[in-house]
């Protein structure tokens, strides 16, 4: 079964199991990856709180994910 994060993965988590999903966090503007709430924030819950569709945001990093596994 390949790798996936979904709107419920942690932002903590992420971070820490996807390398290649950070440089997509941060460039729509989540520069807050270390801090404590972000450990404990789903990917959705962050995407709101940005005003960020969480959508095109799972789909982006799912993609990297997948082409790093080939």
């Amino acid at each position: 079964m390949s790798e996936q994060v979904n709107g419920q993965t942690l932002v903590g988590e992420i971070v820490r199991n996807y390398p290649e999903a950070v440089e997509v966090l941060m460039m729509i503007g989540m520069h807050c990856l270390g801090c404590p709430s972000s450990q404990m924030e789903s990917l959705e819950e962050a995407c709101m709180v940005h005003g960020i569709p969480s959508e095109e945001v799972i789909a982006e990093i799912n993609r990297r994910i997948a082409a790093r596994a080939q």
